[in-house]
């Protein structure tokens, strides 16, 4: 054993210890600590908000029962002997209503299945949550799920690597009697897995190196209704524009080469989901969406409704871009209209711009569809940042997780993507005024701006573009450019008067209350190197020096060199051992 543990490294994260391989057999990144430490603190809160959401539910059943026995016993005396069938009826129908009422477009946290169990139970309990890791690898996050947080229940750890199923097994036994009551390592193919066990996990968590999009629909089957499904994505290249028809393959849109095309990253893989959860008579409510570091997370709720899905056409736009300058619009894909009681369901009007950009002339470019919803439940989020600040001490990664959380519960929920004032200021090849400045014209013109976690340049605004150029012109007016070719799109932009007037008096709103308070937003990486990791099974060579590092190649290199030589001595003792016969 001594000898095996040499070819190993003892990795602690949280409360969770690992071995791991030097031989980079199993993947493990050390940048997904920030991943890893947000999903437990939004693991947490939703075990608390599944708990008040069933005590609600219990409650409103019982005084559904209350009701209708008052009902029972309001009636004449006489006519109880004549009407005791009749009272077993009424209770049946009593106990059908609550279901429908369950059932119905708002969301329920509840599943179907819970409320079976508890039917049969006195006490009303709730079963501990039971939670899918469809990607394991190591087994950390698992491990880690079932070490910090309270009140969870089974741990399904899956892998179809066997050399990754054996290091979580061997991590879950080393981890100790925790670990091994709660955490199963199997070794299988997690779509078919998913497919196999439809609406059996509270949590399913998907983080894949590379794309979701192959696991998306049997991960919306296996989720109950009214449980979270967790999705991470590293192929950012594909889903911010690098390769649009690799997108539009994997994920069904179109991908648009913005400022904002991490947030419209975030937004295409929430629609996707919403589209493979449609096939199904469900629906998605995101609850947390975050870009971090070289992946997007998202966090959402999946609930069961054919009458709610219809409503999924108004939550989802396409978007046009304009070439020669950073307007761009939304093109919702439908629309309701409403007749008394009635909803009809129509196509959306379009289209939204004409031919040509009525700020600079030019042409558009159409992406999408994206989700145009919010991305966030502002309640969770406060929620979640409120647990992460009172147990400060159990997220190795706290200063980062909560400078995003505290970020994300000040942007504007209801406003899609977002304007970079250097952009405006390179189109206009103009001095850029201060976010502040600019912020206290949109604000006193009596529209709403906010900053956004995805970059800390970026303006998330409700303001219309003729009005964001409209403040640009005035602001370019006391700060005088250089001419420019009047084909230039600031040449044509600066050529119109501007109908908004500006008003550039600092306004109260102009700073958000972190940045008042000086609270940290946008922390560096702690370390160099802090980013992707090379696939588990790959060689690790020179050339990898810029992705892991010089001190981590060497280390690797000195110890197969130093392997090597074992390798080789018996083959030289067959061919030069003195003591052979000649």
């Amino acid at each position: 054993m001594a000898e095996d543990l040499q070819d190993y490294t003892i990795i602690k994260e949280g409360e969770a210890d690992i071995l791991m391989n030097v031989k980079n057999q199993v993947f493990f990144n050390k940048a997904q600590v920030n991943n890893r430490d947000l999903s437990i603190a939004v693991l947490r809160t939703f075990i608390s908000k599944r708990q008040e959401e069933h005590e609600a539910m219990l409650s409103k059943r019982t005084k559904s029962a209350e009701k209708a026995s008052e009902k029972d016993t309001a009636g004449p005396a006489v006519e109880e002997a004549s009407t005791g069938s009749a009272l077993d009826n009424e209770k049946s129908n009593g106990e059908c209503e609550v279901h429908e009422e369950i059932s119905q477009d708002e969301p329920c946290s509840i599943s179907e299945e819970s409320v079976k169990n508890t039917e049969g139970n006195h006490h009303g309990e709730l079963k501990p949550p039971k939670v899918l890791e469809a990607l394991s690898a190591s087994g950390l996050r698992a491990l880690r799920y079932a070490r910090e947080v309270e009140g969870i229940g089974k741990v399904v750890a899956l892998d179809n690597d066997k050399a990754s199923v054996e290091a979580c097994q061997k991590n879950i036994k080393f981890n100790g009697s925790v670990a091994i009551s709660k955490v199963e390592s199997h070794l299988a193919d997690a779509r078919v897995y998913m497919l196999t066990h439809p609406k059996e996990f509270d949590v399913v968590d998907l983080d894949p190196y590379g794309s979701p999009s192959v696991f998306l629909d049997s991960a919306v089957q296996s989720v109950v209704d009214g449980g979270m499904l967790m999705c991470t994505a590293t192929d950012m290249a594909v889903l911010c524009g690098g390769n649009g028809e690799v997108c539009y393959l994997k994920y069904g849109s179109y991908p648009l080469r913005g400022k904002y095309c991490h947030e419209m990253a975030l937004r295409i893989l929430l629609a996707s989901i919403e589209s493979h959860a449609n096939r199904y008579k469900r629906y998605i409510v995101p609850i947390l969406s975050v870009q971090m570091n070289f992946y997007v997370r998202v966090f959402v709720r999946v609930y069961t409704s054919a009458s709610a899905m219809k409503n999924t056409p108004l939550k989802l736009s396409y978007v046009y871009q304009c070439i020669g300058c950073d307007s761009y619009h939304l093109q919702p894909i439908g629309r309701t209209m409403s007749k008394g009681s009635s909803v009809r369901y129509l196509p959306g009007f379009g289209p939204v711009v004409p031919q040509e950009c009525s700020d600079c002339g030019k042409k558009y470019n159409m992406g999408g569809p994206i989700w145009s919803a919010p991305i966030h439940d502002q309640e969770w989020v406060t929620s979640v940042l409120e647990g992460v600040k009172s147990m400060k001490d159990r997220y190795p990664a706290y200063d980062r997780i909560s400078a995003v959380l505290t970020t994300i519960s000040e942007e504007l929920p209801d406003v899609p993507l977002f304007l970079s004032l250097h952009n405006l200021c390179a189109t206009l090849k103009c001095t850029s005024p201060s976010a502040v400045i600019f912020r206290s014209a949109v604000i006193n013109a009596g529209y709403r701006i906010s900053g956004t976690h995805v970059n800390p340049l970026g303006l998330k605004s409700d303001a219309p573009m003729d009005v964001i150029w409209d403040i640009m012109r005035c602001w370019v007016k006391n700060h005088p450019v250089k001419a420019q070719a009047p084909d230039q799109p600031g040449s044509i932009i600066l050529a119109k008067e501007p109908v908004l007037q500006a008003n550039f008096a600092r306004a109260v709103a102009s700073l958000s209350k972190a940045q008042a308070k000086k609270v940290a937003r946008f922390l560096p990486n702690p370390e160099r190197h802090w980013g992707p990791k090379l696939r588990a099974g790959r060689q690790i060579t020179t050339k990898h020096i810029s992705l892991l590092g010089p001190e981590a190649v060497n280390e690797h290199l000195n110890h197969e060199n130093s392997e090597e030589p074992k390798a080789k001595r018996p083959k030289t003792g067959d061919t030069t051992d003195p003591t052979s016969s000649s």
